[in-house]
């Protein structure tokens, strides 16, 4: 081998090394700016990554920090714990969300008890509570807390992460959406856009409360107690139910 093919063979092999531990910066700079953007809402440790993954992409279409609450255990008022992926305050509405991460095709109606989940070719299915009435219970709890506030609207949003298509998924109702998480600046576009209107005052108040629920998920005995209560009201075979 010539010295000049030599020289070209080190040349190309450490700008590929030189290239390839850029990336590894840039993606580590990355990361590390994303931790401490993530932390001006939720600890690292709460939620899902899902979840998490959807606060920094609500953070970065411009939602405030203090609008956003993560991993909430809002107390009902039979004295059990609900608990919420995520609730935002913005001033049209409270938006609710439900963050589901799964692969496959998912099948669903609105009014089905259960959803499906079909993976290897048709060959797995497996059942799991239907998320539109997961949320709609979540929200139920959320206006009974909040009652004494007045006429407050509301917007579920089921939130689907991972390798999921969503193949069939029909008759959902007004007031709620189901959708990739993908789709999240076309759905806070539309939510933004709503003609209604809630008050700082108001807004503040439920802020206040919901920054108690989002401490509840410090305690583990509110944790354990919540988890126990859902395994009692499913059967062995239902996919976790919050």
């Amino acid at each position: 081998m010539e010295e000049k093919d030599l020289a070209l063979i080190m040349f190309i092999l450490f700008s590929f090394i030189g290239v390839m531990t850029l990336i590894l910066i840039i993606k580590a700079i990355k990361k590390t700016r994303e931790r401490k953007l993530l932390k001006t809402v939720t600890k690292l440790h709460r939620g899902t990554k899902s979840e998490r993954k959807l606060v920094l992409e609500l953070l970065k279409l411009g939602i405030p920090a203090d609008a956003i609450f993560h991993d909430i255990y809002l107390r009902k008022t039979n004295g059990d714990y609900t608990q919420i992926d995520l609730v935002v305050l913005v001033d049209t509405t409270v938006i609710v969300f439900e963050v589901k991460d799964y692969k496959g095709w998912i099948f669903g109606s609105g009014n089905n008890y259960k959803w499906t989940q079909v993976l290897a070719y048709g060959n797995e299915k497996y059942r799991f509570y239907n998320p539109v009435k997961q949320n709609y219970n979540h929200i139920i709890a959320l206006k009974n807390r909040f009652k004494h506030l007045g006429n407050i609207p509301y917007h579920s949003v089921i939130i689907f992460d991972g390798d999921c298509v969503l193949k069939r998924v029909d008759y959902i109702p007004i007031g709620t959406t189901v959708a990739k998480v993908s789709q999240l600046p076309f759905i806070m576009n539309e939510i933004l856009s709503l003609e209604n209107y809630i008050s700082h005052t108001i807004r503040d108040q439920i802020s206040i409360e919901l920054k108690e629920a989002v401490m509840n998920g410090d305690n583990n005995d509110i944790i354990t107690s919540h988890i126990e209560s859902i395994r009692e009201m499913l059967g062995s075979d239902d996919v976790y139910y919050n």
